[in-house]
């Protein structure tokens, strides 16, 4: 089958070369030098630098593969469409998530899949800020999100109620206590999540309000990894209390109300407004309830 050459020029630019691309696409490495060419050709514009050492794309280049993205995106619709109409219960779904909203989605997630077996599931970790603008260039199908978008193009709908946890090990000198008020931290070391968030930014300000010290000398690039460390009793730590429930229910984490703070964290499931969804998408809304 003759590959299209946005195809082609997509693989080249993501493995960063042409023999890799080549093996990819189980083509002659020469077969897909002259894909690009002809596709340089067609736009009468260098996409590639070939003076450089390493691959690297030119300014065309760049918004090429912008769009040679979305065609491939588009494609999977197409392919997601077709399977569809010969199969209801086929099909593929991609939901973009954060780290801490992926854990959330674990039991629907399950509950879908025994539903829906023959469907294909892709949980794509992403960044929160930039799950809006998957959405809306086609990137994701759905999103999880905890802020609402506000944007007209999106439609967001609340989903589960969350709220931010002050957590210690069950070894602290806190663990005795129901609640405790945000002066009595000001001597606690903090690990924290060096993904900045709202909810990072609420804990700042509330301490700043009560002028009590927030220490953190500590930052993690996972949830996970902050929940090791407050086990271990090197610190404490302010997350989302679903990601913390097992820990909580096992009694290797334990949580203390602060009595200054209280942080509802809303759960938001954000898909495209004007784009039909799939099948599968819409079998997923009636999954969460949505």
């Amino acid at each position: 089958m003759e590959l299209h050459p946005l195809r082609v020029f997509l693989t080249v630019a993501t493995e960063k070369s042409f023999s890799r691309a080549a093996e990819k696409l189980l083509r002659t490495q020469p077969a897909i030098s002259l894909s690009i060419q002809r596709l340089e050709a067609e736009f009468d514009e260098k996409l590639i630098d070939r003076s450089a050492k390493d691959l690297l794309l030119t300014d065309a280049g760049k918004v090429v593969l912008e769009y040679a993205r979305r065609f491939e995106n588009l494609q999977g619709e197409l392919e997601n469409a077709l399977a569809e109409m010969r199969d209801v219960s086929a099909g593929r779904l991609t939901i973009g998530a954060n780290e801490s909203s992926t854990l959330y989605l674990l039991d629907h997630i399950e509950r879908y899949r025994r539903q829906y077996p023959k469907i294909k599931v892709q949980i794509r970790r992403s960044l929160s800020s930039k799950i809006p603008a998957e959405l809306i260039d086609g990137d994701l199908e759905l999103g999880i999100l905890t802020y609402d978008p506000d944007d007209d193009r999106l439609v967001s709908k609340v989903i589960y109620h969350d709220h931010l946890a002050f957590i210690i090990s069950p070894k602290h000198r806190l663990a005795a206590f129901e609640d405790v008020s945000i002066t009595d931290l000001g001597e606690e070391q903090f690990i924290a999540h060096n993904v900045v968030s709202p909810y990072r930014a609420v804990v700042l300000r509330e301490f700043q309000r009560h002028k009590v010290p927030l220490h953190m000398d500590l930052e993690m690039p996972t949830i996970e990894a902050i929940r090791k460390m407050v086990q271990r009793n090197e610190g404490v730590a302010f997350l989302p209390r679903m990601c913390v429930d097992e820990e909580i229910r096992q009694g290797i984490l334990h949580e203390v109300k602060v009595r200054e703070m209280s942080v509802d964290r809303k759960i938001r499931l954000v898909y495209p407004a004007r784009r039909v969804l799939s099948h599968a998408a819409q079998a997923f809304l009636e999954v969460v309830g949505g």
